[in-house]
């Protein structure tokens, strides 16, 4: 205990100190620091000499539930205001003397472990602890003081709650009361946690609210923790657990389930073919009347006259099924359902569903010809190939474009190929071409038979093979207008040329061909005639008015025998030459001789005039030159063997046999000479002798009377057996005729 005059030294002291800005006190010049030192002369206290608790069975162990409070005077910080508590005595000490625990620096008071035990077996007490506090800490002396703690035990009401039922969507004023929890024990706060997090809260005397309305679609369920807690937010005991379940309104129409795009069902599709299943939710409680969802089909209507509907529909599970009523390809139907909760109920919500449905199509049709036959088409026998013959058109009734792909093919009567298909793998139209030269002789007319198929495989009840069409081609014969062996002919004569004489042959290119008539056309003067059959062509009169160096043309026209329409016509050029002397050189007669076909290796020797006056010598030179004919030059050859004689043989390997006249002109200087020389062509045998044709030899028989001969003699032949099958039968009839005992025995052996 400070002195009382010391004290008032110090106030006084305080009073005049003078603080400079350094902080040191001044005593005159001087700085003086006071230090007054503490003594333990103060005895700690406690808040209340007596504490009254409630301690609930189920207090956990160590949680306290009664802080004790004391004040102690002396100096803050020091060991003679460091307090500790103690429990000095409990009464009863039973069922344990330690049934309670404090804290010796806080002053919290706790159920031990045992005391906790004990409790939970059997309620116990009252007790009354008499507790000690007291200063200078851990060391043993010091001063204290005690206080009594009464602690009544009561029972636990912190029992778990039954679930509770919240209406959604409550009409009342929030917060709204709906649950209450109670701990026994003293000095509880309460603390709420929600799982999930929702408007929940509690208040001091623990009753439960619910701050706003409740959405059972968002959230069906809460868990709620309520804990019972002391100052320090220490859980007493474990948390009550509150279910809230919320009740369902019928406050959710169904929602219709969204399709992306048409729903597709192929045509032909049997009745009752599930086209969808409509599964509107419902956000109601799910099992409950609320989510109860029933279907009605509102549209398509069946049409009038039609017999059943396009679609069923089951009122429960909402599958929409096809119906007995016929669809058509490319349709598109709206289908509209209602569905409806609480089973269609009064007072039920309700939506329309809008399912779209196509009707797609399937390759159930095969193409088809617009005509499976056509009209016959004539084509002239010198058609080029890729000339159209005829163009067809094909139709398919399905309505997807793959399905109207087509494919073409001439199915019979072009075994050879020598026609063609053409067409663009989207057209319908297909063309029919000609590919190979025609021939009337190969095959005068076609009979083609054009299929055609789908590219993709057929389906459904009336698929079948594809269908064909018929198209006739005829061959027009052509027949062309006879060919002369040359486009022009020439031929030079002297003017003084008599009539009849031959010039020169005409014929045609191709013998082996129709027979042909040969015509001149354009002979004004009347100087020429032509064989109608063989061509030559002769003077029909004397050159009467014709000078040298002068020439006259005319037409030469061919023409077939059996088609008079087709011809031909060639020029003929006359050349006309000066008339040679009176007097003519004497040619050597040449006699008339053979020559062999096919050609062998001879000919005719040809000599020049024996004399000739005019000459100063009475010879040659002379030239010698086949005529103008173009026939001659190609079938004979002549050749020069010296100034007098020229030799004549056979140009090709063959030549028609008969009689041939070779024109042979003769020149010398200016004058001309023309030799007929006559050359028979005829087949020979190995020694080259001509064969010739003879007629009947005198006492040979002819050919009847060698036929009247053999059939006299058959005659006589067939009479004989005829006397000697007779004599034969009647003998066979007399030995039949005889009686049974006028023939002979035979010995027996």
């Amino acid at each position: 205990m400070i002195p009382t005059w010391l004290t008032l030294l110090c106030l006084f002291i305080a009073q005049v100190t003078l603080e400079t800005e350094a902080g040191h006190v001044l005593w005159g010049a001087q700085p003086v620091l006071v230090r007054v030192k503490d003594e333990n002369d103060q005895v700690p206290r406690f808040s209340q000499s007596v504490y009254t608790f409630q301690l609930s069975q189920g207090t956990r162990p160590g949680i306290p539930f009664l802080f004790l409070e004391a004040l102690d005077e002396d100096e803050p910080g020091t060991a003679n205001s460091d307090l500790r508590f103690y429990i000095l005595n409990q009464a009863p000490a039973w069922p344990s003397p330690d049934m309670f625990q404090l804290e010796p620096r806080l002053g919290a008071l706790a159920l031990s472990p045992e005391g906790s035990t004990s409790l939970d077996r059997a309620a116990g007490g009252p007790y009354q602890l008499l507790v000690q506090v007291k200063d200078m800490g851990d060391q043993a002396s010091g001063h204290q003081a005690t206080a009594t703690v009464h602690v009544s035990i009561v029972e636990n009401t912190w029992v778990p709650l039954d679930p509770v039922h919240l209406a959604e969507n409550l009409k009342v004023p929030y917060p709204h009361h709906f649950a209450q929890v109670h701990w026994s024990g003293g000095d509880v706060h309460y603390h709420l946690e929600s799982q999930p997090p929702g408007p929940f809260d509690v208040d001091a005397e623990g009753k439960l609210y619910v701050t706003e309305e409740l959405d059972r679609e968002a959230q069906a369920e809460f868990l709620l923790q309520v804990q019972a807690r002391n100052v320090r937010a220490e859980d007493y005991t474990e948390p009550l657990e509150l279910r809230v379940v919320v009740t369902d309104e019928n406050d959710n129409a169904p929602v219709c389930p969204l399709w992306d795009s048409p729903i597709s069902v192929p045509e032909l599709s049997p009745p009752g073919t599930e086209v969808t299943r409509l599964l509107a939710e419902d956000m109601d409680a799910p099992g409950s009347p609320n989510s109860h969802v029933v279907y009605q089909l509102l549209s398509p209507e069946p049409e009038e006259g039609a017999e059943g509907r396009a679609f069923e529909l089951d009122f429960t599970s909402g599958s929409v099924t096809l119906g007995d009523a016929p669809l058509r390809a490319g349709q598109n139907i709206l289908l509209r359902v209602m569905a409806a909760d609480r089973g269609g109920a009064e007072g039920s919500l309700s939506s329309t569903c809008e399912v779209a449905v196509t009707i797609t199509d399937i390759n159930d049709h095969a193409p088809e010809f617009a005509t499976s036959q056509i009209e016959p088409v004539s084509l002239p026998e010198d058609a080029q190939p890729g000339t159209l013959v005829a163009t067809l058109m094909a139709t398919d009734a399905d309505l997807e474009p793959a399905f109207r792909l087509m494919d073409f093919a001439i199915e019979a009567g072009d075994v050879e190929g020598t026609f063609g298909l053409d067409w663009e793998p989207n057209s319908s139209h297909v063309q029919l071409r000609l590919l190979k030269n025609l021939s009337y002789e190969a095959a005068s007319s076609y009979e083609l038979v054009v299929v055609v198929r789908n590219m993709a495989e057929l389906v459904g009840p009336g698929s079948g093979p594809g269908a064909t069409a018929t198209v006739t081609v005829l061959v027009e014969r052509l027949v062309l207008p006879p060919k002369l062996d040359q486009e022009s002919y020439e031929a030079s004569v002297p003017v003084n040329t008599p009539a009849g004489s031959l010039l020169l042959t005409i014929q045609p290119s191709d013998p082996i061909s129709s027979p042909v008539r040969f015509s001149l056309v354009n002979d004004s003067e009347g100087w020429l005639c032509i064989k109608e059959v063989s061509g030559e062509v002769h003077t029909a009169r004397p050159l009467q008015g014709a000078q040298p160096g002068d020439m006259y043309t005319v037409l030469v026209e061919a023409q077939y025998e059996d088609e008079p329409t087709l011809s031909t016509s060639a020029s003929l050029v006359i050349h006309f030459l000066k008339a040679p002397s009176a007097r003519a050189p004497a040619l050597n007669p040449v006699p008339t001789r053979h020559l062999c076909t096919p050609r062998q290796d001879h000919g005719v020797v040809i000599s020049g005039p024996s004399e000739d006056p005019d000459l100063a010598d009475g010879h040659g030179p002379y030239s010698f030159a086949l005529g103008p004919n173009p026939t001659v030059q190609r079938d004979w050859h002549l050749q020069a063997l010296n100034g007098s004689h020229a030799y004549l043989t056979l140009a090709l390997h063959w030549v028609e046999p008969r009689e041939h006249v070779v024109p042979v002109v003769v020149s010398h200087n200016a004058r001309m000479w023309q030799l007929q020389l006559r050359v028979v062509v005829c087949r020979c045998n190995v020694e080259g002798q001509c064969m010739r044709k003879v007629g009947r030899m005198k006492g040979m028989p002819t050919k009847l009377s060698a036929v009247g001969i053999l059939v006299g003699t058959l005659m006589a032949i067939g009479i004989f057996l005829i006397l000697i099958f007779t004599h034969l039968t009647l003998a066979r009839k007399k030995d039949l005729d005889q009686p049974v005992d006028s023939v002979p025995l035979k010995a027996a052996v």
